[in-house]
């Protein structure tokens, strides 16, 4: 260990301290520019922007990556990028261990079924409308890998830290130059798409006079500290117990990947991508162990909390995105500005023509509702799809968040293969592409089954 008053005694706080004070800055402009707060754009992709600015600049002058000199401990690059990859999986962990209320009826489960087909389908939509992109642009651009139109999917469809994931295989395995900060832009490009779809559609209905804006109620007291709930503070604060939960279950996570590993040492960078999904197992387990144990009167109070849970799920997808964006080398996707460009705005269309149709096709009860929280996450993340739905349903009365948080069960059983095509495109393209295509068309005849196979009246 270095000197306390060595950078390397400070580097990573000086970075977290930088990522704080660029959600704080970022803040602040969207507070005080009319354009920004009626833009939806999260603060933690402006505080990002801020930051890749920032740094481009810093660049361009001195010739040096900002976040890899002394002030950072001369490993910022490489820290905002585990940033990025562990706070995707701490975000989901926190928000499986929330607790659900209220009976499922048959038309509930029916719904979040077809919530998490309608991800899975986009997805492959994404993934189809990517390759097809980079497929006729490796003939122009060097370098360029077709495999790299599945980041269109992981970037838009699962957000910042799958698209890092799996650029940085490609860019480690296959000799995809710059495939991390490729993967991170096109993630940072789906924020930009949820932003400005959204608000365009918003500005319609609302000039239609379809919708009225809402803002909610606010946060009750009961949500703080709900019955039969541990007190807020005791000999241990309650915000701590959520943390220590979160943490514990992560844990839990870690050892299933190392465990998988050693089974499986030939898959080991596809099994630590899913660090998420196995991070969502785990909390899942622990979760239903502390459910028995209060059954069995061996616990007696709960000692999760719903509202400080989301505030925890909120504050790693934050730093998530901001670390992410940041970690963004410009002079290395530089050359990619078309087909990035491309998949940008073809990603932006198909996704929006595609969940407007589902939605108001399988959802009519609350079509908008659906159809802004399933945009908005299918091209930035969850929390980006409870911003929109938040315009039109503050106090959520809808089920359209219930369907966010449930629909992840069918979604991850029927979209793992999609994460295992990522591994083999990069060889096998053509035969890749085929099988988003036959998986595409088999998933929209489940979606849409009621249709398709009707009964015919007697």
């Amino acid at each position: 260990m270095g000197n306390f008053w060595d950078f390397s005694s400070w580097g990573f706080f000086n970075l977290i301290a930088i990522l704080l004070l660029s959600l704080l800055a970022g803040n602040m402009l969207k507070r005080s520019v009319p354009l920004l707060q009626k833009s939806l754009i999260p603060t933690s992709v402006l505080g990002g922007g801020i930051l890749l600015i920032v740094s481009t600049v810093y660049k361009a002058v001195t010739g040096v990556e900002m976040f890899d000199t002394a002030f950072f401990g001369g490993h910022g690059t490489v820290w905002l990028e585990l940033l990025t990859y562990h706070m995707l999986a701490l975000g989901f962990t926190a928000s499986a261990l929330r607790t659900t209320e209220g009976k499922m009826t048959k038309e509930r489960t029916v719904e979040i079924f077809n919530t998490g087909l309608t991800t899975v389908a986009t997805y492959l939509l994404q993934a189809f409308v990517g390759m097809i992109i980079c497929i006729i642009a490796v003939n122009f651009i060097d370098d360029l890998l077709e495999a790299a139109g599945l980041l269109l999917a992981l970037g838009y469809g699962q957000g910042t830290g799958q698209a890092m994931n799996y650029g940085g295989i490609y860019e480690a395995d296959y000799g995809f130059v710059g495939g991390r900060s490729f993967g991170l832009t096109v993630a940072a490009m789906g924020f930009l798409s949820a932003s400005i779809g959204g608000v365009i559609h918003l500005n319609v209905l609302k000039r239609q006079g379809k919708i009225k804006l809402d803002k909610g109620s606010g946060v009750s007291n009961e949500q703080v500290e709900g019955e039969g709930e541990i007190p807020m503070q005791e000999s241990i604060d309650k915000f701590t117990i959520q943390v220590a939960l979160i943490v514990v279950a992560y844990l839990g996570a870690y050892l299933l990947m190392y465990a998988l590993g050693c089974l499986i040492p030939g898959m080991k960078s596809t099994i630590y991508g899913f660090n998420f999904l196995l991070g969502v197992l785990s909390a899942t387990i622990l979760k239903a162990v502390m459910n028995f144990c209060r059954k069995k009167n061996i616990i007696h109070r709960c000692y999760t909390n719903n509202f400080l849970l989301t505030r925890a799920t909120n504050f790693f997808f934050d730093i998530m995105v901001t670390a992410g964006i940041a970690a963004i080398r410009m002079s290395i996707v530089g050359k990619y500005w078309a087909v990035l460009l491309a998949m940008g705005l073809v990603g932006l269309v198909a996704t929006y023509i595609y969940v407007h149709f589902v939605s108001h096709k399988l959802f009519p009860a609350y079509a908008e509702q659906q159809f802004l929280a399933m945009y908005g996450m299918l091209t930035g993340t969850a929390s980006t799809g409870i911003i929109l739905l938040r315009e039109i349903d503050g106090d959520f009365k809808t089920p359209v968040s219930d369907n966010l948080v449930y629909q992840n069960f069918p979604a991850m059983v029927f979209g793992f293969p999609i994460l295992l095509l990522a591994t083999m495109a990069p060889t096998r393209p053509y035969l890749t592409l085929g099988i988003v295509v036959v998986f595409m068309i088999l998933i929209n005849i489940l979606l849409f089954r009621s249709f398709l196979f009707k009964k015919k009246a007697k």
